[in-house]
């Protein structure tokens, strides 16, 4: 079976048909609090983004952590990462850059933190896809994933109105305990697995919708935030976010 869901092509089209790509990156960024404890705790030095263009996290790590931060993706524009580096002033060249197959490259560095937000989903073989992570990380490094929570409210939104994206997702990898499995199998140590934030949902390319859809996507998202108000809770049901947190 095919590793990935997407490929090459599949990216370059995602990422040039989106608007809105460069903008500030606040301090408060989604798991942005969970990273600095990371790093406090850890030691974290540097670090490296996988499949993260256009390299939001490498960028605000680079810009609120101070690391020594490199983007590796599959596809890369680099007029765009410039871009975003302006916007939140950095210049060009502040972080590294390496374009590649992730399953085909050998890298000879070393990292404190490896991370990636939205990228084992895209694969079929969940175990494998994580064991790409670990050679860029030190013994005693530090392995941070997010993904998708499609099993919640926010994954039926994802297959009412945009079936064709929620197809790129492997769903059977958005589970605690195979998540927990895999990261044991690959002989990591201190494995957290949960579900972060309490509600939200998204469609890509929002501004391409119907108007039906977007005002019934917004009723969703206002009803699941007035309730998780009320009741603040994170869950498999309502929790937008999946975070897998290992030490090698």
């Amino acid at each position: 079976m095919e590793q990935n869901l997407t490929d090459r092509s599949f990216w370059k089209a995602f990422w040039e048909s989106r608007n809105g790509l460069i903008f500030y990156i606040k301090p408060n960024y989604v798991f942005g609090n969970i990273l600095a404890g990371l790093i406090k705790q850890k030691g974290v030095k540097n670090a490296i983004e996988l499949g993260g263009f256009p390299g939001y996290y490498a960028t605000y790590l680079k810009k609120y952590e101070h690391l020594d931060t490199t983007l590796f993706d599959y596809y890369i524009h680099q007029d765009l990462i410039n871009q975003l580096l302006e916007k939140n002033g950095l210049k060009p060249g502040d972080i590294n850059i390496i374009e590649a197959d992730l399953f085909k490259y050998k890298t000879e560095k070393l990292y404190d933190l490896v991370l990636s937000f939205g990228l084992i989903e895209h694969f079929n073989n969940t175990k494998a896809i994580i064991e790409t992570h670990l050679q860029f990380l030190k013994p005693g490094g530090v392995l941070f994933i997010t993904l998708p929570n499609f099993k919640a409210i926010n994954g039926w939104v994802q297959r009412k109105f945009d079936k064709e994206n929620y197809d790129k997702h492997n769903i059977n990898s958005m589970d605690l305990q195979l998540l927990k499995d895999s990261c044991g199998k690959l002989g990591l140590k201190e494995i957290e697995v949960y579900y972060h934030g309490r509600f939200t949902v998204w469609l890509e390319n929002k501004a391409e919708r119907t108007l039906l859809t977007k005002a019934l996507v917004k009723a969703i998202w206002v009803a699941g935030k007035a309730f998780t108000r009320i009741i603040p809770v994170e869950s498999k049901a309502l929790s937008p976010y999946i975070v897998v947190k290992a030490v090698k």
